[in-house]
């Protein structure tokens, strides 16, 4: 870890605490060695295979998702829901979860994730539609500001024939529920 880092954090912690105080000296190579495990995303693979002539939803839901907000630098927290129509081609289901980690470990916000995960499985699968929906509790709200604790925030993104198609945003809607 580099040393100027940890100067800085330590620095940080001095404006509120002592950061020579015992429980407080090793913190700041912590939570660099934190920041750079959390923010070190492993590059997706989306291993797909023919549809077989598959053509129903599928989805996905309740995938556990971590981030930091930007504007804070506090956690938020919830789950993501991914659904897609297929054309020719399926993927492997662990994508669809690890697409997700992939865009929330980092420096986000909640809306980014949802756009960025829709896009990046409409470029990968080419399927006929997207659908992603997260839902998340932020702590720069709950801790700080507000401090509205146990607010739930809800986004989301249609891709394809759900944004286009009433019937089939309907469908999708109805499976995410």
């Amino acid at each position: 870890m580099s040393k100027a880092g940890e100067e800085s954090i330590r620095s940080i912690i001095n404006i509120f605490d002592d950061a020579g105080r015992e429980g407080l000296q090793d913190t700041p190579k912590r939570y660099l060695k934190f920041l750079k495990e959390f923010t070190n995303r492993e590059e997706v693979n989306y291993t797909t295979f023919s549809s077989e002539n598959y053509d129903q939803v599928i989805v996905m839901n309740e995938i556990p998702f971590y981030s930091l907000c930007e504007h804070h630098l506090a956690p938020f927290f919830g789950t993501a829901s991914v659904a897609y129509l297929p054309d020719d081609k399926i993927v492997g289901l662990s994508k669809l979860a690890r697409c997700v980690e992939y865009y929330a470990s980092a420096f986000q916000n909640q809306e980014r994730i949802t756009m960025q995960v829709a896009e990046r499985l409409m470029k990968e699968l080419q399927p006929k539609g997207v659908m992603v929906k997260l839902t998340a509790r932020h702590l720069c709200m709950e801790m700080r500001g507000v401090k509205k604790c146990g607010a739930g925030t809800t986004t989301s993104a249609m891709l394809g024939v759900f944004r286009d198609d009433a019937s089939a945003r309907n469908e999708v809607l109805n499976l995410l529920k």
